[in-house]
């Protein structure tokens, strides 16, 4: 079960439809234990029943994230997010587990928890840049 102060208005997550079929929505609001969105059934549903949408590499790549390229002396299991003309953000791939890494001197270094679930990447991102880039 997500809690309540994990998530926040435009993240990814979903429910089981009428059919049983995981369906994804973008939360348009919180309030008393329930979220909100135009589209579900009576337009909100308790947050017992809502779940998190698990992160994949594809997810970073759908949001314009770039894989290292070895034969330029990167890791391939670090992905970059160029969201300025000077600043990115790196996410190194272990195995179905995202590590935001920073990059310094020394090489990688890890900062913050391993990022599970595509809400942290949405809210992460949106701690570091105030942007809400990752909402498609």
């Amino acid at each position: 079960m997500m809690d309540e102060t994990d998530i926040r208005i435009g993240n990814m997550v979903w429910y089981y439809d009428y059919n049983m079929i995981e369906t994804p929505f973008r939360i348009e609001g919180i309030l008393d234990g329930h979220i909100y969105n135009s589209l579900l059934p009576r337009s909100r549903l308790p947050l017992e029943k809502v779940h998190p949408i698990t992160l994949e590499a594809d997810h970073l790549l759908q949001f314009g994230f770039l894989p290292g390229e070895k034969e330029y002396g990167e890791d391939p299991d670090i992905y970059t997010y160029k969201y300025t003309h000077k600043d990115s953000v790196y996410i190194r791939d272990m195995a179905g587990v995202f590590q935001p890494v920073t990059v310094s001197e020394n090489g990688t270094i890890p900062y913050g928890r391993p990022l599970l679930h595509l809400h942290q990447l949405q809210n992460l991102f949106y701690d570091l840049t105030r942007d809400n880039v990752f909402t498609n």
